[in-house]
């Protein structure tokens, strides 16, 4: 059996800090990948979730980037405690989202 090579999609994140003097405006920069489509993700939340369009795409990315370090790091003590509410939460939020995109 031929093993199944995983494409992960590739993204940049920028931060920039705003309503400051040019001067002393910060930016945050980093690449990472992932194997969900971050795009796809967003619109589920933003269709199914009952979140308004602007707090459901951050909620889209920052579970996308907090996911999957917490499950590279899930006996980590940092995480250990949380993962299982972790896991509750997305049961609960992916069900949600597909019940309602799927009615629609």
């Amino acid at each position: 059996m031929i093993p199944k090579i995983r494409k992960d999609k590739s993204y940049r994140i920028t931060i920039e800090e705003v309503n400051v003097d040019q001067e002393t405006a910060r930016t945050l920069e980093f690449d990472y990948q992932d194997r969900e489509d971050l795009f796809d993700v967003v619109e589920k939340l933003k269709q199914g979730s009952g979140l308004e369009e602007s707090i459901a795409t951050k909620v889209g990315v920052a579970l996308r980037l907090l996911g999957p370090v917490m499950m590279q790091n899930r006996k980590h003590s940092l995480f250990a405690d949380f993962m299982p509410h972790f896991k509750h939460f997305m049961q609960h939020l992916k069900g949600t989202v597909k019940s309602t995109v799927k009615v629609q």
